[in-house]
């Protein structure tokens, strides 16, 4: 009997049919998803000691480390086309000379973690030497050198291999890295070919699902269909990754921001790919966002599900810890388009209302149950919605800085003469830079003077002034959902004279009317 048994396991394990690996990866890691940067998006083979170590300070200087991006990670190409006489992998000394013991400690010392690229096949993908037939000596080295993630690619991988034979080849590193004794996420990079998804939990601590991904709309929304639908796999400690960011690398203001809003929802890493020390205000405030970076980041440690979806108009529904739910209304159309869902369909439990934050302009509503906002093409509107709770932006005093410059909307030089000037200022607190959406539907300031079209143009080009409050119809205005502020006169949009340029967004530029066009330099938020 013992004999049949252990022929037929053995027959079993062939099919296809149990997981060979030695035991289930309990790590204590990646507990949220793992947050940083990775060389490869921008700079792919053209790395070297001083963009990691440059990029590793304005990490912190910008205050993304502070955020939680923890990771600066090395990608394909940091090492040299062969191994040492005892086998070793060796750091590039013309790229590295320091090398990459030196590189951790720096990232190390500034509150940071260091992550390193290897592939399980013979070969990376860039063609220099893999980890397979040498898992243990390689993770030795990585511990040595205080690496603190792996992410590990498949390229130089056999040919013809089953799913099992991928289980057994990641399964090998991971071994070899917990045999290092030292804490080391592990993300596995096998493409999604054989559904990660429903096996890698028990291997890694992220494992991506898709391709790779490029910085275009196109990429970005054939990645968030492949992704979207894995929801049940992802817990604490192993994650879906639908790939890096490619926030700041070359698409517009509101794919950008819709990019991050979907991967956040997804509970995805969010691992920057862009070149940092170029990257704009705008680009910043989005990585910067940190009640979008909750969403993810939520100790829950559920994948948004997506409730719903026709025409491209998408709605996603990610429970919070504390019952709260995040709601992402998501628009792949060329057009702007309203999406709409309800408190119950996202999962909310019935009650008389519900508060509405959006996550991006910050604005407080209340509803009986609608959720539901026009949402620009290419974009998402987000909710964090509570249960039983009330709140409103109406009549309520705030700062408006601008995602283009970080600057607020500022009456220029503080002072309460009619006919002066609105501009962007280096916010400071001031009465000058307070305002309020009033329910008459006027912009006021503290100061008591409003938001004003001057001589009551209704043209793209007509400049924005302080005036006193009359009611007229130049002075309503009103923030909608996607960050803009338009005036309901007109349509037009608050807009940064100039502000699409780095020098149209510095102290001193007015404010005008001018047509909506989902640009960072008419995007507006509450603080």
């Amino acid at each position: 009997m013992r004999r049949f048994l252990a022929v037929l396991a053995t027959a079993v394990a062939a099919a296809g049919l149990v997981n060979p690996s030695a035991e289930a990866l309990e790590n204590g890691l990646a507990r949220t998803p793992p947050m940083g940067w990775n060389t490869w998006n921008t700079f792919e083979c053209d790395i070297n000691e001083t963009l990691v170590k440059q990029t590793t300070d304005l990490m912190v200087s910008s205050g993304m480390r502070d955020r939680g991006y923890t990771y600066v990670n090395l990608d394909d190409c940091w090492m040299t086309h062969s191994r040492d006489a005892a086998g070793n992998l060796v750091a590039d000394p013309a790229k590295f000379p320091s090398g990459l013991k030196a590189l951790g400690d720096y990232i190390h010392a500034h509150g940071m973690k260091f992550g390193i690229y290897e592939s399980a096949g013979t070969e990376t993908c860039q063609h220099y030497p893999g980890s397979l037939g040498h898992e243990q000596t390689d993770a030795n080295s990585f511990a040595s050198w205080g690496v603190d993630y792996l992410k590990y690619d498949n390229c130089g991988s056999p040919a013809g291999e089953t799913q099992q034979d991928y289980v057994r080849r990641y399964s090998a590193m991971r071994d070899a890295l917990k045999a290092t004794g030292r804490p080391i996420a592990y993300s596995i990079c096998e493409w999604g070919n054989f559904s990660p998804s429903t096996w890698a939990p028990d291997v890694g601590n992220l494992w991506r699902t898709t391709g790779d991904i490029t910085n275009n709309w196109g990429s970005i929304d054939s990645i968030y269909h492949q992704n979207v639908g894995l929801a049940s796999a992802a817990k604490p400690g192993a994650w879906n990754d639908p790939d890096m960011l490619e926030v700041g690398d070359g698409m517009d203001f509101q794919e950008d921001r819709a990019h991050f809003t979907l991967w956040a929802a997804m509970a995805a890493p969010l691992i920057a790919g862009a070149d940092l020390r170029s990257a704009s205000v705008a680009t910043f405030s989005t990585y910067l966002n940190g009640d979008v970076i909750a969403v993810d980041q939520d100790p829950l440690g559920k994948q948004a599900t997506r409730i719903s979806s026709s025409g491209g108009l998408d709605v996603l529904a990610k429970p919070l810890q504390g019952g709260d739910v995040a709601v992402v209304l998501f628009n792949e159309n060329g057009t702007t388009k309203t999406v709409s869902t309800t408190a119950a369909a996202a999962g909310l439990p019935a009650a008389s209302n519900y508060r509405l934050t959006n996550l991006w302009s910050k604005e407080l509503t209340t509803s009986t149950g609608t959720i539901s906002a026009n949402v620009p093409s290419h974009s998402t509107v987000v909710y964090r919605v509570k249960a039983n709770a009330s709140g409103s932006s109406i009549d309520t005093a705030h700062p408006l800085p601008g995602a283009s410059s970080s600057r607020c909307i500022d009456i220029n030089g503080n002072v309460t003469t009619p006919g002066t000037k609105v501009d962007i200022w280096d916010c400071d607190g001031g009465p000058n830079q307070s305002w309020t959406f009033t329910s008459a539907g006027e912009l006021k300031a503290a100061n008591g003077l409003c938001l004003d079209a001057n001589e009551g143009g209704t043209t793209a080009g007509t400049q924005l002034i302080a005036w006193t409050c009359h009611g007229g119809a130049n002075q309503k205005f009103k923030l909608n959902p996607d960050g803009s502020i338009t005036g309901t006169q007109t349509g037009l949009c608050v807009d940064v004279t100039g502000g699409d340029k780095p020098a149209g967004n510095v102290n001193g530029v007015q404010l005008e009317l001018w047509g909506c066009n989902d640009d960072a330099n008419q995007n507006w938020q509450l603080r």
